[in-house]
C-alpha cells in the first residue's frame, strides 16, 4: 500500500529537495505540498494523509502549531524536517516518528521510512481487528462474547516468557521480565538482568522476534532495552539523550532510534 504523504516547508527549494530524495521510494505518494502551517492544516484535514514531513520554524503557524491545530481529527504520522537540532525533544513530545536535519541524508530517510511503514502496519492491523470484531458482533454475537476482551492478549502469547541460556557450562532459565538490556557483540548477545550478565549465542534479529516489541525496543543498532525498566530520560547534545535504567546504567539513544523516547515524554 502507498504511503500518502504531504510535505510542508516555507521554502519551496526545501520541498523540491525532499521530493527528489523521496523519488526512489516507490511506496511514497506525495499528494500535496504546503508552504505554511495554515495550508498544512487545511490539506491534512482534507486529504487525511498517512504521513506528513513538517518543517518546524515557519512564519505564522510553526510545526508545533500545526499539530495543535489537528486536535479534533485523527492525526497522521509526522516527521519533522528542520535545520535546527534544539527542538528534537519537543518534537518527540509531540509524537513525531523522527526528526531529520537539513539537508536530509538519504540513508537516514530510508531508516525513517522503515519506521513509518512499521507504524502504519501496526495501525492498520489494529483497525482490522476492530472491524472484524464489529462484524462478528453484528452477525455472530455468541462468538463475539467468547472473544478475549483485549485484542492484544493473543499477540502477547507469541512472545517468550522465559529464555534458556547456556553459559559457562550451565543452563540458566531467565525470566524475560528481569532482562534490563541486551547488547550485541557479533553473533553473541550480552543479556543484563540487573544482578547478572549472561552470554547467548544468537543474532540480534532472531532475538528481537522472540521479545514483545511493546516492551523491548532497540535504542541503538546493537542495543535493546526493556522499556518497563527505564527510570529517567536525560537530554543530551544535538537532540540525543540517555536512558537511565533501574540498575543505574545509562545507555545512549542513537539518532536513528530517537522515536523510542516519545514513549516517555508524553
Amino acid at each position: 500500500m502507498s504511503i500518502r504523504t504531504i510535505l510542508v516547508d516555507d521554502e519551496s527549494l526545501a520541498i523540491q529537495g525532499l521530493q527528489l530524495r523521496l523519488e526512489p521510494f516507490d511506496d511514497v505518494e506525495i499528494i500535496e505540498t504546503c508552504l505554511n502551517g495554515r495550508e498544512a492544516i487545511r490539506a491534512i484535514k482534507t486529504h487525511k494523509p498517512d504521513l506528513v514531513f513538517l518543517d518546524i520554524q515557519m512564519p505564522g503557524f510553526d510545526g508545533f502549531s500545526v499539530i495543535s491545530g489537528l486536535a479534533e481529527v485523527e492525526p497522521p504520522l509526522f516527521v519533522f524536517v528542520t535545520a535546527y537540532s534544539d527542538h528534537a525533544l519537543k518534537g518527540f513530545e509531540a509524537g513525531a516518528v523522527d526528526y531529520l536535519m537539513k539537508p536530509v541524508d538519504t540513508d537516514r530517510l530510508a531508516d525513517t521510512l522503515e519506521r513509518v511503514r512499521q507504524r502504519l502496519a501496526e495501525k492498520r492491523a489494529a483497525g482490522e481487528v476492530v472491524q472484524l470484531k464489529e462484524v462478528i458482533a453484528e452477525h455472530a454475537p455468541e462468538a463475539h462474547e467468547a472473544l478475549p476482551e483485549s485484542a492484544e492478549a493473543p499477540a502477547s502469547n507469541r512472545y517468550e516468557k522465559l529464555i534458556n541460556i547456556k553459559d559457562r557450562g550451565q543452563i540458566f532459565r531467565v525470566d524475560v521480565d528481569s532482562i534490563e538490556r541486551i547488547d550485541a557483540a557479533g553473533d553473541y548477545m550480552c543479556i543484563y538482568t540487573g544482578d547478572n550478565t549472561l552470554i547467548l549465542r544468537e543474532t540480534m534479529k532472531d532475538l528481537e522476534r522472540r521479545l514483545d516489541p511493546r516492551r523491548f525496543q532497540r535504542i541503538h543498532r546493537s542495543t535493546i532495552v526493556n522499556l518497563d525498566l527505564v527510570k529517567q530520560v536525560k537530554p543530551h547534545t544535538n537532540g540525543e539523550c540517555f536512558l537511565v535504567l533501574g540498575s543505574g546504567a545509562q545507555v545512549k539513544v542513537s539518532r536513528s532510534y530517537r522515536d523510542v523516547v516519545a514513549r516517555f515524554v508524553h
